[in-house]
């Protein structure tokens, strides 16, 4: 028998143990990564799949919040783990801005991990305290351009997803103005508010309040289509900064070599339960728009997210260490 034969003989068979594995998964519990502490948006999209994959399986599907260096120890972790469907990675922006902004991370983005499927999509508000007397993009990037490097705007922290937004506006209309980084979105918010900081980038959902009752004013959305819940707010491109897109984003990844079985079970789960009504609707009220996909799909926008974002991290030679 040639050599050729047996390989073909030893893929089937492998390929047929994977299918069997498929067939009898989970059948104990399985451990979801959110790389983040608890309490945000991460951890929120996460408890809420946990809960239904759970429902649906009879296994439980427990949350580990593994927070620290910017998401990278929750996903060396799961890099690290054995490939198998039981431990699940919460992936966001920062997974796609990463490999741009650390120069060693301890794993490699596309080569340790598969792509289960996209979660759920938010686009980020631009807002201004009303002292700045901008109403529009366009007014800022007047004001910004008459004033280089002394316009001040908040960020969540260095290498954040506010901080990744405004570098991209700051690069595509060329303007200068100096970060402020926050430990957190809360902080940077209560300066925002306070008028200490302006302009700033924030989620609908912290923003919200604050824009309807006039403390801050909104400007434009980041994503390429107008938000549902702020559908009178243009896009920034619409606004006058072409080619601009800021998305917010979340999904499912799993190490590496986990069998395409098991993944296409979860990614079919996934789908069925972003298609539930009471998910969309509460994905709706945090201020997320549900986006499953297939893995394959999923796979490719991320390595578009990395290849953009290494893009602006390196035009701006911003680094974490």
């Amino acid at each position: 028998m040639n050599r050729a034969v047996v390989r073909h003989l030893l893929a089937g068979v492998c390929m047929s143990a994977a299918a069997i594995a498929a067939q009898g998964y989970p059948d104990r519990p399985i451990r979801f990564i959110v790389p983040f502490a608890p309490g945000g948006t991460n951890d929120i999209v996460a408890r809420m799949i946990g809960v239904k994959l759970t429902e649906a399986w009879g296994q439980s599907v427990v949350i580990d919040n593994r927070g620290g260096a910017g998401g990278v120890i929750g996903a060396d972790l799961v890099a690290k783990s054995a490939p198998d469907g039981y431990t699940l990675l919460m992936a966001n922006v920062n997974f796609a801005t990463n490999p741009g902004l650390v120069p060693k991370l301890p794993y490699d983005t596309t080569r340790d991990f598969a792509a289960v499927s996209l979660l759920a999509t938010s686009p980020s508000v631009l807002v201004v305290h009303p002292s700045l007397q901008v109403r529009s993009v366009k007014e800022l990037i007047a004001l910004a351009k008459s004033k280089p490097g002394q316009l001040i705007y908040s960020t969540s922290g260095a290498g954040s997803t506010g901080h990744m937004a405004m570098e991209l506006l700051k690069q595509l209309a060329g303007i200068d103005m100096v970060a402020v980084h926050y430990k957190g979105g809360g902080p940077a918010l209560i300066d925002l508010i306070a008028g200490r900081v302006s302009p700033g980038f924030a989620t609908i959902l912290s923003a919200a309040p604050h824009i309807e009752s006039g403390r801050l004013r909104a400007l434009a959305v980041t994503t390429a289509k107008r938000s549902s819940a702020l559908p009178d707010l243009p896009t920034v491109a619409e606004a006058g900064v072409p080619g601009y897109e800021f998305t917010g984003w979340w999904g499912m990844v799993v190490p590496s070599r986990t069998p395409q079985p098991v993944i296409g079970k979860l990614n079919g789960e996934l789908v069925r339960i972003l298609g539930q009504a009471e998910v969309r609707d509460r994905l709706v009220r945090e201020g997320a728009d549900p986006a499953s996909t297939t893995p394959e799909a999923f796979a490719a926008y991320m390595r578009t997210e990395v290849a953009k974002w290494s893009k602006v991290i390196k035009t701006a030679n911003i680094r974490i260490d």
